[in-house]
């Protein structure tokens, strides 16, 4: 092992000096050879080098301790290291970086690009010449608009042309091309009218309203009059909605973000013709530099959205706006060294040593490049912000800007503070839910007079009509799982489905165990099941094993879900309401050893239909089917190879013309059959 992790840091040691000055990606490697982080830099040398020596955050210790190997990809400038980060991070979905997931997208309001054009909700941009508006804050927004436009212009609602007309028509909110011609001007007319409204014409718009609404009162016609004023209403509630204005009415989104405990918020305000109509909150954890990392989640957030706005406001690189502070503050001769200084004191005093591989003489190895480091503009340490600006823009075409005074200044500065409002609340609710966790274990040791129940450990049997058998136990402490201790086990004596009988057989291996290696006692046992379920794991722990510990069992309704908790000798129904939180944690652990034990029967079956399918096959013993298995790796490539591919196995081509055969014509089978079973 020493001998292996030697070689890993040499290797690692040679490209490192191979490393060139010249912008680009590097993707990070574990030991199965598995991308974990993507980044960027503009000097790879510098940037990559950074990771194997000085301090580092616990993050990026724990980041650092998993690398084996690394590759880099030199790009031609900045913007396509920018470009490219961002679809390797697509491509691979490296574990460390931010990472956006679907349920991102907001929804935007489309006029499509058809003969007879239609207006929908969407939240799929894509390049079809349609026309997008948005991004919206939610669906209901967006939908609520949508109706009101109906109303207003009256466009097709069916996807399909129909033989005749529908009750939109007859209700005014469709002109009907499935029945009457309509002129290409008066469809461009209402896209126009469309148009406007969205890209701030509404005022304009609801002047008008109010003026029919004011002749239609006139005229008594009163309904009328009130489907006018909920319009004009729904206008001012979407479109007027405003926490801050700005003089100029160009559509813009506000970025802030704030770092604590190894958690980043972003929070985004989207700012419509100069007002601020919605924010939007995104949490995560993140693994590199703050800066560095804020960076890449706004290229991901805009790779794929052509509705992009006028402008972008970012903040400032906070460690860049001190450094400058402090070079105003001291002599230019030596800013720079002193800057240097007291960036390395600090990191020193705040982050410690790093766990990487290197000894402290190898970390100290590049100290001529610390300089040029500090140069890397994509570093967060030095983040150049016409670089940034530069990049950002010549990719996607949308002015970037970094406020330093006024009202803009302000919306990005309210954008960080409530990101970091946001997560400071998102750490009370993780303290809260702790301290009911924590008074959850407390309340149930009370009920069953056992004291605090530091350690519990529950058990749930899975098998199809007695069939893989299969039992899995899992471990909570203080509340919470710790799934390093979970368990599983293959049932080895029982024949059929005997739940009374495999709970015997896995509660005997299972502390049996735990007395011969000296392993922690549980101060509760829970099992799945009622009454011949407790009875049968008490009497394998007091009259074999000479254990007295309180066994429990969760009971489950004609639902599946859990309904009571039994205990004593004979059980009883413990009184638990069902809102409390002791009656939740219960739940939580009997979902999780139910899912735990389901996958891993899952994992038996789906190896027991693979033997089973190969054993079938006449001239196929036990040995050919381990090799079968053992050189093509899996079923599916078994049947996907070809006669000539099973030559180097001793395998004729009679034989294998027959596995093959087997194996494909009960494909159809396997497929049709799907996963449909239920488990217990």
């Amino acid at each position: 092992m020493e001998e292996r992790s030697g070689q890993i840091q040499e290797n690692i040691r040679r490209k490192l000096a191979l490393l060139p000055d010249k912008p680009g990606c590097y993707l990070m490697k574990n030991q199965e050879g598995t991308v974990i982080y993507v980044g960027k830099a503009k000097v790879l040398k510098n940037r990559v080098r950074s990771y194997f020596t000085g301090s580092h955050s616990a993050k990026t210790q724990r980041l650092v301790s998993e690398i084996r190997d690394f590759e880099y990809i030199v790009t031609a400038n900045n913007v396509e290291a920018l470009i490219l980060e961002c679809n390797l991070i697509k491509q691979y979905y490296p574990r460390y970086n931010v990472l956006l997931k679907d349920d991102k997208s907001f929804p935007y309001i489309k006029i499509t690009n058809e003969e007879h054009p239609r207006l929908e909700v969407t939240r799929k941009v894509v390049k079809d010449k349609g026309k997008y508006f948005g991004p919206y804050p939610n669906a209901y927004s967006a939908q609520e608009t949508k109706k009101l436009l109906d109303r207003l212009y009256p466009l097709r609602k069916c996807r399909k042309l129909p033989d005749r007309v529908c009750l939109y028509y007859h209700i005014g909110q469709c002109v009907a091309p499935c029945e009457y011609e309509v002129a290409p001007e008066e469809y461009e007319r209402m896209i126009q009218e469309i148009t406007r409204f969205l890209s701030g014409g509404h005022k304009q718009i609801r002047q008008e309203l109010e003026r029919k609404m004011l002749e239609a009162a006139e005229e008594l016609q009163f309904e009328r009059a009130k489907e006018l004023r909920d319009q004009i209403a729904h206008i001012d509630a979407v479109m007027e909605k405003q926490n801050i204005t700005v003089a100029d009415q160009v559509d813009r989104d506000v970025f802030g973000f704030a770092v604590d405990k190894g958690w980043m918020c972003v929070q985004i305000l989207y700012m419509r013709q100069g007002k601020m109509i919605e924010r939007h909150v995104t949490v995560f954890p993140y693994y590199g530099e703050p800066y560095d990392d804020f960076l890449t989640f706004v290229t991901q957030y805009y790779s794929e959205n052509p509705a992009l706005p006028k402008e972008i406001h970012l903040p400032a690189n906070p460690h860049q706006t001190n450094e400058e502070e402090n070079a105003e503050a001291t002599n230019p001769q030596t800013a720079e060294g002193s800057e240097a200084q007291l960036s390395a004191a600090n990191d020193e005093a705040v982050h410690g040593e790093s766990e990487g591989s290197f000894s402290p003489a190898e970390r100290a190895e590049p100290a001529e490049g610390k300089a040029e480091e500090d140069e890397d503009a994509f570093h967060a340490g030095g983040a150049d912000k016409e670089v940034i600006k530069e990049a950002l823009e010549s990719w996607l075409h949308v002015k970037v800007h970094f406020p330093q005074r006024g009202v803009k200044k302000h919306a990005v500065d309210m954008a960080s503070d409530n990101a970091r409002v946001a997560l400071e609340e998102k750490f009370r609710m993780i303290e809260r839910d702790e301290e009911r966790t924590i008074k959850a274990v407390e309340n149930l040791g009370e009920r069953l007079g056992t004291g605090t129940l530091h350690r519990i450990e529950a058990f749930d049997n899975s098998n199809i009509q007695g069939t893989d058998p299969v039992s899995a136990m899992v471990v909570f402490v203080d509340g919470k799982p710790d799934r390093k201790e979970y368990r599983k086990y293959k049932i080895r004596t029982v024949q059929g489905p005997d739940d009374y009988e495999t709970m015997r057989e896995v509660i005997r291996r299972r502390y049996e165990r735990v007395l011969k290696e000296g392993l922690p006692l549980p101060d509760m046992i829970v099992v799945d099941g009622g009454r011949g379920q407790i009875s049968a794991a008490v009497d394998v722990l007091e009259n074999e094993l000479g254990l007295f510990l309180p066994v429990c069992g969760l009971v489950k309704d004609a639902k599946h879900k859990t309904a009571q908790l039994m205990t004593g000798d004979p059980p009883e129904v413990v009184p638990l309401p069902r809102d409390s939180h002791e009656f939740y944690l219960l739940q939580r652990i009997q979902d999780e050893v139910h899912r735990f034990a389901i996958t891993f029967h899952r994992e038996q079956r789906g190896k027991s239909m693979v033997a089973s399918q190969l054993d079938a096959i006449p001239g196929i013993g036990e040995k050919r089917r381990k090799l079968l298995l053992k050189h093509f790796g899996s079923l599916k490539k078994i049947r996907e190879a070809a006669v000539e591919d099973f030559r180097p196995l001793g395998i004729g081509e009679k034989l294998a013309e027959t596995i093959l055969s087997s194996l494909r014509g009960d494909k159809k089978t396997e497929e049709e059959e799907g996963d449909s079973v239920v488990l217990d």
